[in-house]
């Protein structure tokens, strides 16, 4: 499996992470057994990347990864997230006080059973907090040796050059895919000329650009996707649907699946990129996998960018309250 660093301070990942989400229902019904065997399976193809968070779960999520890393941990590498605040087990919006950082990361640990978190991100830009005194916080978690390396995720250009002015940010986590390409024009060349590298969630396009998934409404109870989604509704769904030929199309020319192309596609924008397909299931963690062998030519990445251009995507990424979390 090829490495490849993320950001100037010494972290090297797998060129394919593995995001743990979906393990814990949040994509309706899932086996824990599964996940822990999909876990063990990424770490023999060679995946030491895993992406976790407090609110996946919530909480819950985290004990997983931790269960499926115990005995391993000098195997992997781990990040997760902090920055909601919660009322018992509900999310009622953010929180990254420097008091709630350092309160989440020891709890991230205990759940994880680790001493140490390589990669800590803060999940949503907390608006009522200035980013200084969040990333203060997380430099001195880094100082007592419970953080390794510091992450934003879903941060605009502003705010992540103030924060990297603090302690240096070694990734951004951000939703990026052939259906997602907001950040091309303002954050991607920020994250660059400041050596950060890029973690895309949703390289799938929520699944979408895999062509096998149903409009939002037919998704079964339990899936986060069903509510939470404008893209995947009614008339969007129908008019997203080229994307999704014009990936499977490329797709049957080079004799794999739409999944292994989306992921292939961001894989060739640069070595500073480093995927985290999320998934429940052993062999879609295989299929994904395998798109480290996926070779797209320069035409080749030119006809998708051609099909697949910014701003084509149809309907918001979230509703309302997603997109309130969003730092524009």
């Amino acid at each position: 499996m090829e490495q490849r660093k993320l950001g100037t301070q010494g972290l090297t990942v797998s060129a394919i992470g593995l995001g743990c989400m979906q393990m814990s229902g949040n994509y309706g019904p899932a086996d824990e057994a599964e996940g822990i065997a999909t876990i063990h399976a990424a770490l023999d193809l060679g995946i030491n990347f895993f992406d976790t968070a407090e609110i996946y779960g919530p909480f819950e999520n985290e004990k997983l990864v931790g269960r499926a890393l115990k005995g391993k941990r000098d195997q992997a590498i781990i990040a997760t997230k902090f920055g909601f605040a919660y009322d018992g087990t509900k999310p009622i919006g953010t929180n990254s006080r420097p008091e709630n950082v350092k309160a989440a990361c020891d709890g991230s640990l205990q759940r994880l059973g680790v001493d140490h978190i390589d990669l800590l991100y803060q999940h949503r830009v907390d608006k009522a907090v200035p980013i200084e005194d969040t990333v203060g916080a997380m430099a001195e978690l880094v100082k007592a040796g419970k953080v390794r390396y510091i992450g934003l995720s879903e941060a605009s250009a502003a705010t992540i050059r103030r924060a990297h002015a603090v302690h240096p940010v070694s990734a951004l986590q951000s939703e990026y895919s052939l259906w997602e390409r907001g950040i091309e024009a303002e954050v991607l060349p920020t994250i660059r000329e400041l050596g950060i590298g890029l973690v895309p969630y949703s390289p799938l396009g929520r699944g979408f650009l895999t062509g096998s998934l149903k409009r939002a409404e037919d998704l079964p109870e339990g899936d986060w996707r069903k509510a939470n989604i404008p893209r995947l509704q009614g008339e969007n769904f129908d008019r997203n649907l080229a994307m999704v030929a014009a990936v499977k199309e490329i797709a049957t020319r080079k004799g794999c699946s739409p999944a292994q192309i989306a992921l292939a596609w961001l894989l060739h924008l640069g070595k500073d990129i480093v995927p985290i397909p999320g998934t429940k299931r052993l062999a879609y963690m295989q299929e994904n996998t395998a798109a480290v062998n996926v070779i797209l030519t320069a035409e080749d990445m030119q006809w998708l960018d051609e099909k697949c251009p910014a701003g084509a995507a149809v309907g918001d990424r979230y509703y309302e309250f997603g997109m309130s979390l969003l730092d524009n």
